[in-house]
């Protein structure tokens, strides 16, 4: 382990690694991991765990401006401004562990976890990749086949129907009923060159169920048409190897972003349900899923847990935990590095955490989309998001150790604001505007926008 010096260094274009190497090895110091995702506000909870224990991180994105390239323990930068699913994005990857020559990597983003198991041998020469083994990762992924092994467990989970044709459309909601849900079977779906971050969407009638499916489906893949669970959100995370549970912690998402299911933007944790932890302990030990995971349910209207899915990755929530004692990111890095791993036997329970952009953005979704299905009146929608300021709680992004980050996700959002608001005036003066998408491309402006 390499002992942190303070001091930050500016960005540097993976690419251009390997030709500087020769010149920058000599004052540049090893680090201990590489974070990917940079741009997610795990990946930035990861940089503060460890960065506090003395480990030297160096940090990647695909853009210039994330937030976690502020923050004092980020000890190197790499930009590559390429998609996930390109040629280029492994060479600055591999460039950049040359450089750093550091024995772990973490990645929190679904594209780049695509993109590690798909070379995952190859990258492994250089440095261990703190996720799963690979017939654990084949599962976890994978919504229909999670969902299989619960229900051979006697889990709860919701009505679905796999649909890979608009012919199948039909049958489908005649089984599901209306309103319905659509997933994506896997969160990340790859075209040539290009791929996308695909999350769940609500459909009321069929016309919107075969549109939305024609969104989600646009590079490939199949789909799962599920009933609709509108209840209490609920997440349990745990850290599992050899057979044994290391730490258990639990939170429900008061609400996320999107409204009816996304990232969890105002959340609170509590004490392990019996119901739920149980379940989540016999699903991952039924996978064998080493390392951290979140398992997330809802609650149907009798109360009881059903199950959405499964996160073989750090949550973008998991800030929550960190602050209630769970330290998941060091956690993870015990486990990855083959060192022994702390037991956590208790946390603090009724701790309130807040992502203050995403709940801006979720709010507004929520008054767009008034008289839908599972969504909150927008006269109370607007007072609980006020109401939440007079609240003790914690901030993504805010520290007072560590302040950057959270001055420039600040300005990030204010930019993304204002970029809105112009393309709105634009639009009113004649400009026609394209329809929403299933999902994100992956681009470096729009990883930019989600960071935010």
């Amino acid at each position: 382990m390499k002992r942190a010096e303070e001091g930050m260094a500016p960005p540097l274009d993976a690419g251009d690694a390997v030709r500087t190497a020769s010149v920058a090895m000599g004052s540049t110091p090893a680090m201990d991991v590489l974070v990917l995702d940079a741009g997610t506000r795990q990946s930035l909870v990861t940089m503060r765990s460890l960065g506090r224990r003395n480990l030297l991180i160096a940090a990647m994105e695909t853009f210039r401006n994330a937030p976690a390239f502020s923050s004092r323990w980020c000890k190197a930068r790499f930009v590559c401004p390429a998609g996930y699913a390109t040629d280029t994005y492994l060479r600055d990857l591999e460039a950049a562990l040359d450089r750093t020559e550091a024995p772990l990597v973490i990645p929190s983003h679904d594209g780049t976890i695509a993109l590690l198991r798909q070379h995952r041998e190859r990258l492994e020469r250089r440095a261990k990749v703190a996720l799963a083994h690979e017939p654990a990762m084949t599962i976890a992924v994978n919504k229909e086949r999670t969902l299989a092994i619960a229900r051979q467990l006697g889990i709860a989970v919701p009505r679905g129907v796999i649909v890979t044709a608009p012919g199948d459309i039909p049958d489908a909601l005649k089984e599901i009923g209306l309103p319905a849900v659509i997933k994506p079977c896997e969160s990340w779906v790859g075209g040539e060159g290009r791929g996308a971050r695909v999350v769940p969407r609500l459909v009321t009638t069929p016309r919107e169920a075969a549109r939305v499916f024609a969104e989600l489906t646009r590079f490939g893949g199949a789909t799962l048409f599920q009933q609709f669970v509108g209840g209490r959100r609920e997440a349990v995370s745990l850290i599992y190897s050899d057979g044994e549970f290391y730490a258990r912690f639990a939170q429900w998402a008061q609400r996320t972003v999107p409204p009816l299911g996304g990232d969890s933007v105002l959340r609170q944790s509590i004490p392990v349900p019996k119901d739920i932890g149980d379940e989540s302990e016999r699903l991952v030990r039924e996978i064998d899923l080493e390392g951290y995971s979140e398992i997330e349910f809802r609650r149907d209207r009798a109360g009881r847990p059903v199950l959405m899915e499964i996160n073989p990755r750090l949550s973008a929530s998991v800030e929550i935990a960190v602050r209630s004692g769970v330290d998941f990111p060091f956690l993870l890095w015990q486990w990855a590095s083959g060192v022994p791993i702390d037991r956590v036997g208790r946390y603090r329970t009724g701790g309130w955490m807040r992502y203050l952009s995403g709940d801006v953005r979720g709010t507004i979704e929520t008054i767009r989309q008034r008289g839908r299905p599972g969504i909150t009146p927008p006269s109370r929608a607007a007072f609980d998001f006020f109401a939440a300021f007079v609240r003790p709680m914690g901030y993504d992004y805010f520290q007072w150790r560590d302040p950057r980050p959270a001055l420039r996700a600040t300005a990030g959002f204010l930019r993304l604001t204002l970029s809105r608001v112009l393309k709105r005036e634009l639009a009113s003066l004649g400009r026609s505007s394209h329809g929403r998408r299933g999902g994100d491309d992956d681009t470096p402006a729009v990883r930019a926008r989600r960071a935010i």
